[in-house]
């Protein structure tokens, strides 16, 4: 299917971009094994339907997710294609994360894997992965400065960063985007980064829209994820919780039912009424889950709906944490 997705600008320095992007992680083993026909053919449905900007890292699969990417935009023109790319992150061989390295001289090594992996003589969007508690944010943006004067990136980017690590950020160097999590259910940008955000002319890619399966019919109660799952570990899948958690699912399932349309759709619905600076990353996994999600930008709530839809799903009553309690600690933005 061929849509002609709408474009809005990614902050008031970034590319332009369709209204909805994709997110690349889960086709690298982040909920379970994938297949990479069926991921491969998930990124060209995406491309066909108008979307060009795709999100990855460097560390997703340990540099899998950069291979299936450039593979899939062999043959693609590059200037049609938005290319996000988180770093930082440092990984073992059994999976673990070793905290991050932003230093310069770190940041082109680990940009230099990237542009082979990919394919590509240069990315539209880097960013740091996690705010390094060991450089000065003015350090890295200043190295990432270098590399754009270079013509290596295009524009750089941050990632689960506070207000003050923004503004910081931002006196270095113009930059394009957060990316953040922030859904329905999760909404803790809303009271001081989105506004820092909008006064800077900062654009937010938004990630976690659908809180990771769990506003969508994927998710059950008592599932039981497989070790390679992000969500075996996270604490809103867990036990009671998930069971809680659930039940706010229950309710916006039947307001979507009214509408005749899926809880993920009017999830995304409503993460595209926030406003036009809101770009909202979509981690499908599958073609169909991709046409799910694009029908969603159709979708028009009234200040009544979105009123119905908070009130059945009150983020104030979600259970447990977004990340397991080693991982918040990491998160500039929870600060």
């Amino acid at each position: 299917m061929t849509k002609n997705l709408s474009t809005v600008q990614l902050g008031k320095t970034g590319p332009v971009t369709a209204r909805i992007g994709l997110g690349a992680m889960g086709m690298s083993g982040a909920y379970g094994d994938s297949d990479e026909a069926t991921s491969l053919a998930t990124i060209h449905a995406a491309l066909d339907s108008g979307a060009n900007l795709i999100d990855t890292g460097d560390f997703y699969g340990m540099g899998h997710n950069e291979l299936l990417i450039g593979k899939a935009l062999t043959g693609v023109k590059r200037e049609d294609v938005l290319l996000s790319v988180k770093y930082g992150a440092l990984r073992g061989p059994d999976n673990s994360f070793g905290g991050v390295d932003t230093r310069p001289a770190a940041t082109k090594n680990f940009l230099a894997y990237s542009l082979q992996r990919l394919g590509t003589d240069y990315i539209d969007i880097y960013r740091p992965a996690r705010l390094d508690p060991n450089v000065p944010i003015e350090e890295t943006i200043g190295g990432l400065a270098e590399l754009v004067q270079a013509g290596y990136i295009r524009h750089i980017g941050l990632s689960e960063v506070g207000a003050e690590t923004l503004r910081r950020a931002a006196a270095v160097h113009p930059i394009a985007d957060l990316q953040i999590e922030y859904s329905l259910i999760t909404r803790g940008i809303e009271a001081e980064i989105l506004p820092t955000a909008r006064e800077l002319g900062i654009g937010i890619t938004a990630y976690g829209v659908l809180s990771r399966g769990l506003l969508s019919d994927s998710v059950k109660a008592g599932q039981q994820f497989a070790p390679t799952d992000f969500r075996a570990h996270s604490p809103r899948f867990q036990g009671e919780n998930l069971a809680a958690n659930l039940r706010l699912v229950d309710a916006l399932g039947k307001i979507a039912a009214d509408h005749q349309v899926s809880v993920a759709q009017l999830a995304i619905a409503w993460a595209l009424s926030r406003g036009e600076d809101i770009v909202p990353i979509l981690g499908a996994r599958r073609p169909e889950r991709w046409t799910e999600a694009l029908a969603a930008v159709d979708i028009q709530l009234s200040a009544a709906e979105l009123a119905a839809i908070e009130a059945a799903a009150p983020a104030d009553q979600v259970v447990g944490g977004r990340y397991a309690e080693a991982q918040m600690a990491m998160l500039d933005s929870e600060r």
